[in-house]
């Protein structure tokens, strides 16, 4: 069979690439994995805290929000402690843009025609040239301008998109260009037709999102579909889950929608079936346990759980490490898709778990070898 597949390519739309602090979003840059974080910022221990774990679990850009003079007091302390580029939310107060960007904000997320005259826009803009700061315009379907709801009689993509590039304008015009822009909504057709349309108006990165997608699951999927079927296309450069779900659990999924369309990987691709009469073992919570297990693992690993012979082999042949289920509480594991040993029922979640952790590290002190090489 031919390696080139080309039913999957996918041409990723040419944008020019700018700077959040020390990651390039945009240009060839690698799709990014944003969250934001949901304790009150003006508790910097808190706060810090939540970062880290989002760091760990992948996150290349953090958003914090900073509604009031409390929150920016302490937001210095906060990107002190990143590890990664910090994003202030600025929603309406212009004063709250100045302080985050003088407290080390790698972005400004405001929608500049919220934060009042032109004059505040300019001093905003200023700031952000001092401080090196990039800025994200963020409209939104819910916050359209009262004149652009007059105009179009409801949210609809060409008032986003109006919206945007009214935004875009008011930058562009104080000779500022380091930004990027979001045009989400809470109904993804809305917000899908609205990213497609401004990705043929605008070179600039784009973030996206599909915005209160609700729930964990509910929200995996509706952000799955809309974010999922714009990265297709070839369009984004950032992203964001928006779920009532912990920040964690943002940076997952989003990290599963890149796996999923070849664009990036992290971590273990659990490849598994979805259970019948023939499993040998209980696939559901042996894939359950084995998900939590591994979620310390960042190398790009492949592992398929087959309850039976039926798909397990073809399966197994894809994947790094693979198992499928036998007879008698005896199961085949295959690596690197040739069949190596059997395991039995009580040790193998154990078993599968070294054999992720060995193969990560084989594979890490590979790379750490190739890197040096080319130093």
């Amino acid at each position: 069979m031919s390696s080139i597949r080309p039913w999957r390519d996918i041409m990723r739309r040419k944008s020019r690439q700018i700077m959040v602090g020390t990651v390039p979003v945009g240009g060839d840059a690698p799709v990014t994995v944003q969250t934001m974080t949901n304790t009150p910022t003006s508790d910097a221990k808190a706060t810090i805290d939540q970062i880290r774990r989002c760091e760990e679990v992948g996150a290349d850009i953090i958003r914090v929000s900073c509604p009031d003079v409390e929150s920016t007091a302490a937001f210095r302390q906060i990107t002190r402690a990143a590890r990664v580029p910090i994003v202030a939310d600025i929603h309406f107060h212009y004063k709250r843009a100045l302080e985050a960007a003088d407290a080390g904000a790698a972005c400004l997320r405001i929608n500049p025609g919220n934060i009042g005259s032109a004059d505040r826009v300019a001093e905003v803009v200023r700031a952000a040239k001092a401080n090196g700061c990039s800025i994200r315009i963020g409209v939104n379907g819910g916050s359209l301008e009262r004149d652009l709801l007059e105009k179009y009689g409801e949210p609809c993509p060409e008032a986003l998109v109006e919206s945007a590039l009214d935004h875009i304008k008011l930058l562009q015009d104080h000779d500022f260009h380091e930004f990027k822009v979001a045009v989400k909504a809470s109904d993804h057709f809305l917000a899908v037709a609205a990213y497609q349309q401004l990705a043929e108006a605008v070179d600039c990165p784009l973030h996206l999102g599909i915005t209160e997608a609700g729930g964990f699951v509910g929200g995996t999927v509706k952000s799955a579909i809309g974010i999922g079927s714009l990265l297709w296309f070839g369009i984004g450069d950032t992203i964001r889950v928006s779920l009532s779900a912990e920040p964690e659990d943002e940076i997952r999924v989003g990290y599963e929608i890149l796996k999923t369309l070849g664009i990036r990987t992290r971590g273990v691709r659990v490849v598994s079936c979805p259970s019948c009469a023939r499993q040998g073992f209980d696939v559901i919570r042996t894939v359950q346990t084995l998900e939590d297990r591994l979620k310390h693992i960042a190398t790009p690993i492949s592992l398929s759980v087959l309850g039976c012979v039926v798909n397990g082999p073809g399966e197994a042949r894809e994947t790094d490490i693979g198992i499928t289920g036998g007879g008698n509480g005896k199961h085949m594991v295959y690596l690197s898709g040739v069949t190596d040993h059997h395991i039995q029922d009580g040790d193998m979640v154990d078993h599968i778990v070294k054999l992720v952790e060995a193969k990560a590290a084989e594979i890490e002190a590979a790379n750490a070898g190739v890197a040096q090489a080319a130093e």
